[in-house]
């Protein structure tokens, strides 16, 4: 499996034709207590850079967006009842939502792991 990141600060672990989209451990940091997550519905068709879900903490509310094109198959239904689960485990068990890859091409337009921690020490 491989992982890639957008600028928007997500994380997308890809297993062959399928990814799982979820927000990074920088993300929840600069978001604070989470409070609440709305998810995306299963058989919704996202295009890269449409908003998927929200998350709300007692700072503010956030959009996360698609990072590619595709067909949502699965939501993290134990972030509903569990949001604070995004603070402790973002980028693992806090996964939001698991996507069928409609473009694969479009995975050339993210970063790896080495690029994404360059890119997050600029802003910090």
């Amino acid at each position: 499996m491989t992982t890639y990141y957008s600028e928007d600060h997500e994380w997308v672990e890809v297993n062959g034709k399928f990814a799982t989209v979820g927000i990074t451990d920088f993300a929840q940091k600069q978001l604070g207590d989470v409070v609440f997550v709305e998810l995306p519905e299963v058989g919704r068709e996202l295009e890269k850079g449409e908003e998927a879900a929200v998350v709300e903490s007692v700072k503010a509310a956030s959009e996360v967006y698609s990072p590619i094109d595709g067909e949502v198959t699965e939501v993290n239904e134990t972030l509903e009842d569990e949001p604070a689960l995004v603070n402790s485990d973002a980028e693992s068990d806090a996964w939001f939502f698991k996507i069928k890859i409609a473009d694969k091409s479009q995975l050339d337009d993210l970063m790896n792991e080495e690029d994404y921690k360059a890119f997050v020490a600029e802003q910090e």
